[in-house]
């Protein structure tokens, strides 16, 4: 029986592709605040490993992966429409 990989999977937009097999991923993210209850919006950039070329503004999600590069540790899995 093999073991079940527990990968973290996010959704986000494509910002950037200037580099050679690599996106940048801007993924947004809401949550309330512990104790006012505002609705608080956070924004991380993620890089992403790519073999095909994907244009900015695009819809991917991104995967969890061993470590490509000093700042690269994610993986696009597919392009949404």
């Amino acid at each position: 029986m093999e073991k079940e990989k527990h990968l973290k999977k996010l959704t986000g937009e494509v910002v950037s592709n200037k580099m050679l097999k690599t996106v940048v991923v801007k993924v947004t993210s809401k949550h309330a605040h512990p104790k006012y209850g505002k609705i608080i919006t956070t924004t991380k950039r993620y890089k992403a490993h790519t073999e095909e070329t994907i244009e900015e503004g695009k819809m991917v999600v991104i995967e969890s992966c061993r470590k490509l590069s000093k700042d690269k540790s994610f993986k696009v899995i597919k392009v949404l429409d």
